[in-house]
Order: C-alpha cells, then sequence, then structure tokens
C-alpha cells in the first residue's frame, strides 16, 4: 500500500526492549470495481517493531512512501484493523525508490 505518512507517535520500547513506533498512513487511489473506476481514499494506522520500528521512525512525515506486511486487529476488543510494517520505501526524490526495511 502506498500513500503519505501523516501521523507518527514517538519510538518506544516493549518491557522486553523491542522498538515499536506507530503511525498513520493516507491513501488514495483511483481502482476499478465492476468495469467502474472509482477514487478510494483512506487512512490506515500503522504498527511496525524492531528494525521496522527504527525505519517507520526515520521516514518524514508527509513523505510519500509504500509499505508492505499484514493487516491484524488492533488488539482483543477492538477489530480495527492496523497494518503491521515489514517494509518501507520511499516513493519519491529517488528514481529507483529506496527500500528502508525487508524481512524475510
Amino acid at each position: 500500500m502506498s500513500g503519505q505518512l501523516v501521523e507518527r507517535k514517538a519510538l518506544r520500547y516493549t518491557p522486553a526492549g523491542i522498538p515499536v513506533s506507530e503511525g498513520r498512513l493516507q491513501h488514495a487511489s483511483s481502482q476499478v470495481e465492476s468495469g467502474i473506476e472509482r477514487k478510494v481514499e483512506l487512512e490506515i494506522a500503522l504498527l511496525a517493531l524492531g528494525e521496522s520500528a527504527r525505519w517507520l521512525e526515520a521516514a518524514p512525515l508527509g513523505r510519500s512512501v509504500a509499505v508492505s506486511g499484514f493487516l491484524a486487529a488492533k488488539s482483543r476488543n477492538s477489530r480495527t484493523p492496523v497494518l503491521h510494517v515489514n517494509t518501507l520505501e520511499y516513493l519519491e526524490g529517488n528514481e529507483n525508490g529506496s527500500i528502508l526495511q525487508e524481512e524475510g
């Protein structure tokens, strides 16, 4: 998913010392559904752990990025989806992009 990083909380650590970074990604695109083009806009929460958290923390707000990872519920009590970041790539200012984190 690509978009602009519009929010980022301060880097924090779990009790086990693992870095955690949270933020929000604003996405806008045109998609085709049943042969009809429609505009799609959304904001989604991001969560990154370990090295991914450090890369998310380093990404400037307002920067266009592409992230990949997986969706999971925010918690047992909140079924709101959160995108857990595995990779983060800058989309502006570098002709070929710059992959900041890649796992697996």
